[in-house]
């Protein structure tokens, strides 16, 4: 099998893990337990070793069409021939138990001919620990098993099988109305593989998912222009929640590459303070104050156990918030359509980014604000994040996008200095906190006039990407959205002029799609292209939003350009990190940075439009 685009991917999840089922009927990535467990299903990272779970008609002339059931995270895959047709339902059970009441963590797949007779082809062939670990097959009455040393999986189903020497395949054919369904989970070694599902236990199983993803939809207060696409993010970003501890993952897929045969391929499988404000607010505008609250208390938990260190916060944390994500290059694999390196871990948890302490106060300042009131204790330890930034925002870092090429004095990592100072001095008088107040605004307005003397670039007539730097950044398209500038400021006005540029003239915008610098331009440490950004064109839609309530030019603007976007998301509305020239999804896959941005766009440019337009 060829590997599939990597926008043809959907995913079903169980808030531990989730699997990428693509619309040729193939799981194609599995980590189990946990999202940043070693693999089981890999063949998106290597075609031949990688291990996948296809179910598929054996007729290579099929149209396959996948959707997901309205409002839910239960994904349909229909296979349309000129014999026949045949819906494979995809889901991992959630809010239910199995027998003994222990948590069930299934992916049922459920196979219904509704029209003539197909024949299919069933084949399961798992690669244990990232294809590096052998493992055992044994068929079984009523399925088979898998056994490796850490780890055993059961396949269980009706279905005869056969062992193949890589796993197990079994060739079938459903008349119209008949259905097959395999039950893929970990067992206990020596357990057997499970118990398969008759047809009404899957239907009762599919139709308490249904029920459970629409219940929980049913708490979001959006109501605006974009409902179907806003609910998608929604349900992506609940699938990539961490149920046991409330992390979120940044994306479930290691080292899908920016730009195909390079090297720019990383480990998102983990949770950035970065995404933390912006977390926070996507769920409380939603309505989700559970879910960020959860988040929340995850974010405070680290904080309360740093120490005051040479830098007290890491940029990342294991989803169990684990410190060491030591970075590991998996040179047996080829990576997706032979882009290496695969690496598992990620060596930029390391770096100092002083961009993650404005993120973090930023939520906590909003959380403060629209969900629960923090205590005295996640004070203290706050008030020492703050006294740490006055003591080191002038240091040079290696900037909000992990730069390996040495540290510099990034304006948005000064900026976000800035948003930390300022919302630690919010916090402190509106709950009238014990802090160094004095201090504090000395720091923030020094922060301010800096960023205003060597940010701003006289020659380019915007803010740069680093102090002395000819390079416009993306990233400083946050100013307005952190209420550092007015959004009508003529400096914030003449960035977004030059923004909107194409590259070729110093710009970063192609095709209304925004790259987050020039690569050309920026050293960066890594060779290769990569593709636009999908979050920095959702952040220009935001700035051109907040402008435009004073000039409706630019709202229109802002309208064409998020619309536009819209069309980049894939079949079921998923959007990986980037975007690249011909319009393919590039890097990980799906992105919750890319999902909360577009709903906080979709929030504020809905309400800019107002009623009506």
């Amino acid at each position: 099998m060829a590997y599939q685009p990597i926008e043809n991917y959907a995913m079903i999840g169980d808030m531990h893990t989730v699997a990428l089922v693509g619309k040729n009927g193939s799981i194609d990535w599995l980590c189990v337990p946990h999202f940043d467990s070693p693999s089981v299903f890999a063949a998106i990272l290597d075609d031949q070793k990688g291990g996948r779970f296809c179910i598929a008609p054996v007729d290579d002339n099929v149209t396959c069409k996948q959707f997901y059931w309205p409002e839910t995270n239960v994904l349909i895959t229909r296979f349309l021939a000129p014999h026949g047709a045949a819906e494979l339902s995809d889901f991992m059970p959630v809010g239910t138990t199995v027998p003994g009441g222990k948590k069930s963590h299934q992916i049922i797949r459920r196979l219904t001919a509704v029209r003539g007779t197909i024949e299919f082809i069933m084949e399961c062939r798992p690669a244990f620990d990232y294809a590096r670990a052998g493992h055992t097959t044994r068929i079984e009455d009523g399925g088979a098993t898998f056994e490796s040393e850490q780890l055993t999986l059961g396949l269980a189903a009706h279905t005869p099988m056969r062992n193949d020497g890589k796993g197990v395949v079994s060739n079938f054919s459903l008349n119209e109305g008949e259905t097959a369904v395999f039950v893929l989970q970990e067992v206990s070694a020596g357990a057997g593989c499970g118990v398969c599902f008759q047809e009404e236990e899957a239907e009762v199983m599919f139709r308490h998912t249904v029920d459970y993803w629409r219940k929980w939809l049913s708490k979001c207060r959006y109501e605006g222009r974009w409902r179907e696409i806003v609910h998608r993010s929604a349900l992506a970003l609940k699938l990539l929640t961490f149920e046991p501890t409330g992390a979120i993952v940044a994306a479930p897929t290691t080292s899908l590459p920016e730009g195909i045969g390079g090297e720019r391929n990383w480990d998102y499988r983990y949770t950035w303070i970065r995404d933390s404000a912006f977390t926070i607010y996507a769920f409380m505008r939603l309505g989700f104050t559970e879910e960020a609250g959860r988040f929340m208390n995850f974010l405070t938990g680290i904080c309360t156990s740093c120490g005051n260190t040479d830098s007290p916060l890491q940029i990342m944390y294991g989803i169990d918030g684990r410190t060491d994500l030591t970075e590991e290059t998996l040179a047996h694999l080829e990576g997706y359509m032979g882009s290496k390196p695969v690496r598992i871990g990620n060596a930029a948890y390391g770096q100092l980014q002083l961009d993650i302490y404005g993120e973090l106060l930023d939520a906590a300042y909003l959380f403060n604000k629209y969900g629960t009131p923090i205590s005295y204790d996640i004070w203290l330890s706050l008030r020492q994040l703050v006294d740490w930034v006055c003591d080191n925002w002038h240091r040079m870092d290696a900037g909000v996008w992990e730069v390996r090429s040495g540290q510099q004095h990034f304006v948005y990592s000064k900026l976000m200095c800035w948003v930390a100072l300022d919302r630690g001095l919010r916090l402190a008088d509106k709950r009238s906190f014990p802090a160094d107040r004095d201090r504090w605004l000395k720091a923030r307005d020094s922060i301010y006039e800096e960023i205003m003397e060597k940010g701003w670039n006289r020659s380019r007539q915007a803010f740069v990407q680093h102090y002395g730097s000819e390079t416009l950044d993306a990233a400083n398209l946050m100013m307005p959205l952190v209420f550092y500038l007015s959004p009508t400021d003529p400096r914030m006005l003449k960035t977004l002029e030059a923004v909107l540029m194409p590259p070729e003239k110093g710009g970063l915008v192609s095709n209304n799609l925004v790259y987050r610098y020039n690569v050309g331009e920026a050293s960066d440490g890594l060779s290769g292209e990569e593709g636009t950004f999908n979050i920095c064109t959702f952040w220009l839609v935001e700035a051109l939003t907040r402008a435009g309530r004073f000039n409706p030019q630019l709202l229109d603007e802002a309208r064409l350009m998020f619309e536009r976007m819209l069309g980049f998301a894939n079949h079921v509305g998923l959007y990986a990190e980037e975007t690249g020239h011909s319009g393919e999804a590039l890097g990980n896959f799906p992105q919750a940075f890319t999902h909360l941005a577009l709903i906080s766009a979709a929030f504020n440019l809905d309400r800019a439009l107002g009623a009506g337009t």
